[in-house]
Parts: structure tokens; C-alpha cells; sequence
């Protein structure tokens, strides 16, 4: 059963002002770990994620795309405690498709990426279980796809797939200061336990 995959990092004592140096850091990042160098788009949302956007710009892909700074600073010059400023950016990873003849077809493939920063005051401070800055990668099933048989070929694509999620994790946290990091699941589980469950029975 795939699951959606964050990733939420937190910086000591953030002052809203420095909020969009953090995301530029973080979305820049993406380029030299299988990432697009530039945003797709860039929305704000007020007080909370029921509210309707106050801001919204779609770029585009390649290079229709928004150079990251760019974008962060088109949509960060409406800066408000209570608003969330989410980015789209691409990134790719070998994803599978399972054929008629029942044998599995790996490619790379792009896939969009959500990166959030969050003021403090907004949906009541929800920044202290999501981070300051949470990147939501969409479905783990690249990573640990437990539909499909795990072959050598599959093991290989789904390693390489969480090396190249590793090294982003730990280059946004590095780049843009963060000092504490959490990668999560929306159903609570860890992907850390599921992998090595994974794996062991591939091999």
C-alpha cells in the first residue's frame, strides 16, 4: 500500500524575514539531485489550507520555469505570519509500469514535487509538526512499490531511488541551515522499517 512522503525540517529561532533565503536554498537544491533548476509554480495560501489561494502562478516546465529565487520572491512579497507559501519543482525517479505480459518496465520519470514554507502562525501553527520548510515528495511507491516483484533490476532502481532522496535531504538540510530533519508518512509508518522489510525479502 503506497503512502505519501514528507520530509520536514526545522531551523532555531526562524524569523519570519528569513523564510525565503531558507526556501530559495531548498529549491536550488534540486538541480544536482535529479531535480528541474527551475519552478514549476509558486501559490500562497492565507491562515489556512481552506482558504483560497491569495496568489497563484504557473510557469511552466524546463525552461518556462521560474528560477527559484525568482519565484520565491514574486510569490514572499506578500509575507504574513498566517500564510503558507508552496512551490512546485520537478524531479525525477525511476518509476515503474507494469506490463500486459506481466513483466515490469522501469524508466525515469518526472514527478512534482510540493515545498512549503509555513509562517508561524498559520493553520494555528502547524510549522511545529510540519517544519518550518516541508517538502511533500507524493507517493513512497518508488520507493518501497511492494506490488511488484522485487529482481535484481527492481532492488537496483528502488536503491538508486533512495540514494538520490537521501542526498536531497541531506543537501536542503545542509544548504539551508536546518539543524533538525524528520521523513514521514502520512500513515505513520517508517519508511526506513518498510525499506529493510522490502529489500530483505528480495534478497
Amino acid at each position: 500500500m503506497s503512502d505519501t512522503l514528507y520530509l520536514s525540517l526545522w531551523y532555531p529561532n526562524l524569523r519570519l524575514a528569513t523564510l525565503p533565503d531558507k526556501l530559495a536554498a531548498v529549491l536550488s537544491a534540486f538541480a544536482t539531485h535529479g531535480g528541474d533548476e527551475r519552478v514549476y509554480s509558486a501559490t500562497v495560501w492565507p491562515v489556512s489550507w481552506s482558504e483560497s489561494p491569495v496568489f497563484q502562478q504557473v510557469y511552466g516546465r524546463g525552461k518556462r520555469g521560474a528560477e527559484p529565487a525568482f519565484a520565491v520572491e514574486q510569490a514572499l512579497d506578500l509575507l504574513h505570519e498566517d500564510y503558507a507559501y508552496e512551490f512546485q519543482i520537478g524531479w525525477t525517479l525511476w518509476e515503474v509500469e507494469a506490463a500486459a505480459n506481466m513483466d515490469s518496465r522501469w524508466s525515469r520519470e518526472p514527478r512534482l514535487v510540493k515545498v512549503t514554507g509555513f509562517g508561524p502562525l498559520f493553520d494555528e501553527g502547524s510549522y511545529e509538526a510540519d517544519g518550518h520548510i516541508r517538502l511533500d515528495f507524493g507517493s513512497d511507491a518508488a520507493f518501497v512499490n511492494e506490488e511488484i516483484e522485487l529482481d535484481s533490476v527492481a532492488a537496483r532502481h528502488v536503491e538508486e531511488n533512495v540514494s538520490q532522496l537521501v542526498e536531497l535531504a541531506t543537501a536542503v538540510e545542509k544548504t539551508s541551515g536546518a539543524t533538525a530533519r524528520l521523513l514521514w508518512s502520512e500513515l505513520g509508518e517508517s519508511l526506513a522499517q518498510r525499506l529493510a522489510a522490502r529489500l530483505g525479502m528480495g534478497n
